[in-house]
């Protein structure tokens, strides 16, 4: 076995994680459309960058209606992104390059396509007639029960050869997978081992507590008055209710159990879990706990539009209290949500003031961390019209909320049309702005966004109480969002200005700068006050420490 794969099987706890959308990373076939062979050519981009792990969003068949979130064969690739050899091939290069490879598994819902669910609406009767959830009309011809799709409307599609209505917490054309069949654990378990056997290092489980729905088919209950459901816009109806049945349910964490004992038999193999809930730190710990369920799972917080420090704090403190030990994977953009530097444009500063900021701030977090592509860059949410608008979630709810195609846009790699993207046309159209942020200019610029995450990561790395110190959160206020890592006898202050005005940082004498994301950050140590939108770690002295 290849040496890298036998390094520390906590290798995770701390890791940077660097996600890739594959359809908008590189196309290596010119179509306009990103695949396998492209990705292969840019690993080495994510080495030098300093992240330990990749994490690959979906490439399996599919018609592609969600973009490869509707599955249509698990265990093979789709060919727009390739073939098996080709990630084979990815597989292999990225462990020489010593990063470790997590995959995206979408296990709560399948494509309508896939050949078990057109075996389960051939009839009531058949070998998988219960492999998804199927449900009766109610007395007036309506649906089952109240629940809500997270892309709006009704969560239950009729369907008429059958005669009864089934579940989609998506799109309509994305049945839910029944938990409560033993038969379809065994058989995503199955899953699961095909991808296991053949070298990935782990899985990123999407949707993962959305497995098992309430068997009584229970009505949701409204969410009390002023409160909404996290995760979604509020101009999403999915919003008002509360999901007490329709997710979340006892006996997911079963199915966590069996695959956590799979994942622990090819050793070292790790999982991170997408959480969605409403007690999204207390499901957390829930899903995490001990050595029998998650390795670490990433919850919505930090993915929101709230942003004043006050409110992070808050973000902080309840994760203090409600998460305990448990291994919280932080992130502040992905695929699914606007991209940071736009979202918190509301905090003030350039974007490239707010990039570096944003990146101080993450790294500064307990734990492992994902970095989106094109975070390193700075990249700000592109404007896409809705005539090429591709998502479908944003056709639904458009223009109350536009959709997640402003985040997917492809990786600008060269300031030339196309990005160096490919030859084609993009799928998705990349602005000047993005052009202008392209990873070759901001390699020859010794202070872009992308050396300063490449400085922070290597500070990051060589400071054991940046990795492994318990987080300790100083008092809340209306500028400064602070809180310190502590080791032993290092205690690292992490100081945030997260205002368009400068603000003192008291320190205490002795302090010493160790990092900074503006140069005049350096005299807060000395009483000067600290720039609007900047970051400082300090270094207390050794008396200060508890």
């Amino acid at each position: 076995m290849n040496a890298l794969l036998q390094m520390d099987k906590n290798w995770w706890r701390n890791a940077i994680i660097y996600q890739i959308y594959p359809r908008s990373f590189q196309d290596g076939n010119n179509d306009g459309i990103g695949d396998l062979p492209g990705l292969m050519q840019r690993l080495i981009h994510i080495a030098e960058l300093g992240a330990e792990a990749i994490w690959i969003s979906p490439f399996f068949k599919s018609p592609m209606a969600d973009f490869g979130y509707d599955v249509a064969d698990y265990c093979d690739i789709d060919p727009m992104f390739g073939t098996l050899a080709d990630f084979d091939a990815v597989l292999a290069r990225a462990h020489e390059l010593g990063l470790k490879v997590l995959i995206d598994l979408v296990l709560s819902h399948s494509s309508d396509q896939h050949p078990w669910f057109v075996q389960s609406r051939a009839s009531r009767d058949n070998e998988r007639a219960d492999w998804y959830v199927w449900a009766d009309a109610r007395a007036d011809g309506g649906p089952p029960n109240n629940w809500l799709s997270l892309f709006g409307g009704s969560a239950w599609q009729w369907d008429a050869p059958r005669g009864q209505y089934y579940l989609h917490n998506f799109l309509g054309c994305q049945p839910d997978l029944n938990f409560h069949q033993p038969a379809v654990q065994d058989a995503l378990l199955d899953v699961a081992r095909f991808w296991l056997a053949r070298g990935v290092d782990g899985f990123r489980l999407d949707t993962v507590n959305f497995y098992t729905h309430d068997a009584q088919l229970r009505d949701n209950p409204p969410q009390p008055p002023g409160q909404y459901a996290g995760g979604v816009p509020r101009s999403n109806p999915y919003a008002l209710q509360r999901h007490l049945y329709n997710k979340t349910q006892p006996e997911n964490l079963l199915f966590i159990q069996r695959l956590r004992r799979l994942c622990d038999e090819f050793g070292g193999r790790i999982t991170m879990g997408e959480i969605g809930d409403d007690l999204q730190y207390r499901t957390l710990a829930e899903y995490t706990r001990g050595d029998a369920h998650l390795h670490m799972a990433y919850v919505f917080t930090l993915l929101t539009e709230q942003c004043d420090p006050r409110h992070l704090h808050a973000v902080l403190d309840e994760y203090l209290r409600e998460a305990g030990d448990a291994c919280v994977c932080w992130a502040l953009s992905n695929h699914d949500n606007a991209r940071v530097v736009s979202r918190w444009a509301a905090l003030g500063g350039s974007e490239a003031a707010r990039a570096r900021v944003f990146a101080a701030l993450l790294l500064a977090l307990p734990g492992p961390v994902c970095l989106y592509q094109g975070e390193e860059l700075g990249l700000p949410e592109a404007e896409i019209p809705y005539e090429l608008l591709q998502d479908p979630y944003g056709k639904v709810l458009w223009p109350a909320y536009k959709g997640r195609d402003g985040c997917r846009t492809p990786m600008p790699w060269r300031d030339v049309p196309d990005g160096d993207f490919g030859s084609a046309q993009p799928w998705l159209p990349l602005s000047s702005q993005q052009l202008a942020l392209a990873v070759t200019i901001q390699q020859a610029d010794g202070d872009s966004v992308l050396a300063f995450w490449r400085r922070l990561i290597v500070w990051r790395n060589a400071l054991p109480v940046m990795r492994e110190g318990r987080l300790h959160l100083l008092p809340a206020d209306a500028q400064l969002l602070c809180f310190e890592r502590v080791l032993a006898a290092s205690r690292v202050r992490c100081v945030f200005n997260l205002s368009a005005s400068a603000a003192l940082a008291a320190l205490p004498a002795g302090a010493q700068v160790l990092m900074a994301t503006h140069p005049d950050a350096a005299g807060v140590a000395d009483g000067q006050p600290l720039p609007p939108m900047s970051a400082v770690f300090v270094s207390l002295p050794q008396e200060c420490v508890a």
